[in-house]
């Protein structure tokens, strides 16, 4: 039986708690004036805890276009499987007639959230990112697979597990350094620079020895460091942001303590994020790029991307963005 994820709330991918001072004033203000401009829906956030950032805003965000929203706890769902009779019962009441879900999912409880969000979309509830769809973005090597595939542009990956295999693994990667990553770690937790093959080959064995499964990656060196997080809605990139590393550290992101500013991208790196999102099934996206001497690279595409850094860093009201994706989306289904 699988380890049961802590009992207390987790966060979702890139979120920190949640303060009303923490938002920008122009994204409160613009909150406010902006009036009902679709009938009363009736929405559901999956998220642990309610006083995270990012869940918070999409709460906030969807109240002040005049939707009736609540966030559940995806552990306390629980569902009835058979034919043609789906139901979804939360805290011991039957949960109907949600129109649209909004998923946050932490990484520690992947199973069980895209368990429940994949019954409410079964009962008929729309969602900008499917159960599917996110279990391709959160499997890091099932994630490069596909977007390689599609002839995107990535860094140079190499994936194995016999020790035996270690020494001709590293040679398909060239020299050092190399960048050893766990396959679902998050938040540049689990990710290693080795700058010698001897370094690279040691924590390896560290991982093995944790029965962890890793993926190695050649270094690109040219990028000092800083990586491109786009942020994509429904189609289009709304917000981006540069994240530099501190003095001493590779890692970017910014629970690392790297810093974020609002970046413009080229065609060419606004291109590959939306394919990116596309190629995955997501409405909702966080594409990770990094500038090459090659041209813009895909680190990877997070599926429940964190507002607070984005939202900061660009001043532009990502949360809106999503309640306004949802509401156009739901529009063009009654019409139909």
């Amino acid at each position: 039986m699988a380890a049961r994820p802590p009992s207390h709330p987790t966060t979702d991918e890139g979120s920190i708690p949640f303060t009303r001072s923490s938002v920008p004033r122009g994204l409160r203000l613009a909150a406010r004036s902006r009036c009902r401009i679709d009938p009363r829906l009736k929405l559901a956030i999956l998220s642990r805890n309610t006083k995270l950032y990012s869940t918070r805003r999409l709460l906030e965000a969807a109240r002040a276009r005049g939707h009736q929203v609540r966030v559940l706890d995806p552990l306390r769902c629980y569902m009835r499987i058979a034919p043609d009779d789906f139901a979804l019962h939360y805290r011991g009441r039957a949960l109907r007639g949600i129109d649209a879900v909004i998923p946050r999912i932490g990484t520690t409880i992947t199973f069980y959230g895209t368990a429940v969000l994949r019954q409410m979309e079964l009962m008929g509830a729309y969602t900008p990112n499917g159960a599917d769809a996110i279990l391709k973005a959160r499997d890091k090597l099932r994630c490069l697979q596909l977007l390689a595939v599609a002839g995107l542009p990535l860094p140079c990956t190499a994936f194995g597990d016999n020790p035996d295999d270690t020494a001709d693994l590293l040679s398909l990667l060239g020299e050092p350094p190399h960048v050893i990553k766990l396959n679902e770690g998050t938040q540049g937790q689990g990710v290693v620079l080795a700058e010698k093959r001897s370094s690279s080959q040691s924590v390896i064995e560290a991982f093995r020895g944790l029965y962890a499964n890793f993926l190695v990656q050649e270094f690109i060196a040219e990028a000092n460091g800083c990586d491109l997080r786009c942020f994509v809605v429904g189609g289009r990139v709304i917000a981006a942001m540069q994240r530099c590393a501190q003095p001493g550290e590779f890692r970017a992101n910014l629970h690392r303590g790297g810093n974020a500013v609002a970046v413009k991208l080229s065609a060419a790196e606004r291109r590959l994020a939306l394919h990116a999102a596309a190629t995955l099934g997501l409405e909702v996206a966080g594409v990770d790029l990094i500038r090459s001497a090659r041209g813009p690279l895909l680190l990877e595409v997070n599926a429940s991307p964190g507002l607070e850094g984005i939202e900061a860093a660009s001043g532009v009201d990502v949360a809106g963005a999503i309640i306004a994706l949802i509401e156009r989306h739901l529009r063009r289904r009654r019409a139909r």
